[in-house]
Parts: structure tokens; sequence; C-alpha cells
């Protein structure tokens, strides 16, 4: 049977040209030369312009991103708003001016010119993510367990940064990736995804589908098949089913429905260091769980940096077959 692959390439992007991630975060050559090679070496689809994909948004409202040692991703160990209550001095970035976004959206400009065929995607980060950056992960938690409805407030003041955001991208011919990682349990369990994290998460997904002028993937990794029915109350027309999730509850909770895709993510550790047996086990087990469905992928999560290149075109054959 054969399965589209749909591999994540970020920070992998980086070690095929040699480089660390933080070096090729920063420079808008070696981001379009690394991720020109992963697409040359991979010809995979999406591709999705960016190294540490859920900075952006933080940087630009004013967190630092850390250098990391060695081949590290980048990161934002520090917030920049201690309560809600500062928090509601906050406005809206500018994604011209502001961090790296227009560097990021400049890369994916030449991206799409020296592959008019390829499906080019600026990462953008949901509301929780980005908040999880702007307070610190410890902070954020402890006030959504005193005063839910001021945090659920704060998430959606972030929406229109989002759009904004969004906006710039379609104006340059382009189309953005969704990305929501840090609100999947257990970091945020399945009651205060829906309570606090959701009406902010819909209005964002309704805005954006908007401007870019159809239904906006999803992407939301972790143990989400407690959350499953609250992220496809989304709109979206495009998940993930997690290797961190009970992949097997997951798919018989999603059904036989059609008009979303779900992309199966491998094992990370498979993918970055497991053996070619190991390799085609791990595609047959995710072929069970797709069960000819048409609407299918083949996933890997984020690509470690590590990874062999070797083992993405082994899955790519694999798949293919």
């Amino acid at each position: 049977m054969k399965i589209s692959f749909s591999p994540s390439i970020y920070e992998h992007a980086a070690s095929l040209i040699g480089m660390t991630p933080w070096e090729v975060s920063r420079d808008m050559k070696l981001l379009c030369k690394a991720h020109y090679k992963a697409y040359e070496l991979y010809n995979h689809s999406p591709i999705v312009v960016g190294i540490d994909i859920y900075n952006l948004e933080a940087e630009a409202y004013g967190c630092v991103v850390q250098r990391p040692d060695g081949h590290g991703i980048p990161a934002i160990t520090n917030g920049i708003f201690k309560s809600i209550d500062e928090t509601m001095t906050i406005k809206p970035f500018n994604p011209n001016t502001d961090g790296r976004i227009r560097m990021v959206i400049g890369s994916g400009i030449q991206l799409a010119k020296e592959f008019p065929d390829a499906d080019v995607r600026i990462p953008v980060s949901g509301p929780f993510s980005i908040s999880a950056s702007l307070m610190g992960f410890d902070n954020l938690l402890e006030s959504i367990a005193y005063i839910p409805v001021q945090v659920c407030d704060f998430l959606k003041r972030l929406v229109d940064g989002q759009v904004r955001m969004c906006q710039a991208v379609v104006d340059a011919g382009l189309d953005v990736a969704f990305f929501e990682s840090a609100a999947a349990p257990p970091l945020l369990s399945p009651k205060y995804f829906h309570d606090v994290e959701l009406p902010a998460l819909k209005e964002t997904m309704e805005r954006v589908a908007e401007v870019v002028g159809h239904p906006v993937p999803c992407i939301i990794g972790g143990n989400t098949e407690p959350i499953l029915d609250d992220i496809l109350s989304t709109g979206t027309g495009f998940i993930i089913c997690p290797a961190e999730a009970d992949q097997g509850k997951f798919m018989q909770k999603f059904g036989e429905r059609t008009d979303v895709k779900v992309r199966i993510n491998m094992s990370p550790h498979i993918v970055a260091n497991g053996s070619k047996d190991a390799i085609i086990a791990e595609i047959d087990r995710i072929l069970a769980l797709a069960r000819r469905r048409p609407n299918m992928l083949l996933g890997t999560g984020a690509v470690p940096y590590e990874t062999p290149p070797e083992n993405i075109l082994l899955i790519k054959e694999y798949a293919s077959r």
C-alpha cells in the first residue's frame, strides 16, 4: 500500500549544509540554502521555512532567543511578562519590522521562486504557544489555575498579531502552517484546553482561514487523543496523529472522516536512530493504522538534527511502493 510521505524538516535542514541551527536561523542566505538542500534531497511537501519555528512571534514581541550550545535548537528561556496584568500593555507586532519574520518570509519568497511547484509555507504559532514564551510555562500554568478567564482573554489579545502576520504571508504569495503543540496534554489538561485555550484557538483558526482562503492545518503534538474533538471543532482541514498519543485510540476516535487529512507520525527515535528493519516495521505499523483511508499521510514529527539522510530516503522509498 502506498502512502504519501510528509517529513517535517526544520533544524535538520541546517545539518545538511554543515551548519548549526542557530547559524541558519539568523541568516537569510543560510536559511534559503538549508531548505534548498533539503528539498533538493527529499522533494518533500510542504517546505516549512524555519528552524526554531515557535520563537518567531514571541521574539517579535520582545523576547530574547538564547543561543544554544552545539547543535541545540534556539529557545526562549525568559518571558517578558510576570503577570496577566502586565500583558494588558501588549500590542500586535509589525511583521514587516519586528523580529525575524520579514527575513523568514523573504526566504520563503526565494524558495518559491527556486521551486515554483513546491508548497512553501511560513510557520505560524497558536496563542498558547506564544503566551508560554511571553510568560514562561510555570507562570502561565499557575495563572490558568487561579485566573483562567483572564488568561483566556490574554490569549484572545494575541489573535490580531497572528492575523497580521498571516496577511503579510499571503501578500508575499505564500501560505501558512499553523502550530500549537504547547497546548497539548499533559502540559495543559483537556479541561483547560477546552475552557481556556479553545476559544482563542478557534478565533485564530477562523480568522486566519479567512485571510488565506482555506481551512488551516492545525499541528498539535503531544497526547492529543483526549482533545481530538476540540481540535476538529476549529474547522481545520489537516491534523496530525502524534507519536506521543495512543495512536490506536486516536484513529478509532477519528473514525472514517474524509473531510480532514491526518498525518500519522512515526516515532522520532526510530526515524533518527532506527535500523532499516526497525524503520520498515514502524512504517508497516502506521500503514495498519491508516487502513487504506484516502486522506492519510505518513509523517515524522520534527526530524532531529542528527538524522542520517539515508533514513529519510528509505522511508520515502518504502512508503511509495
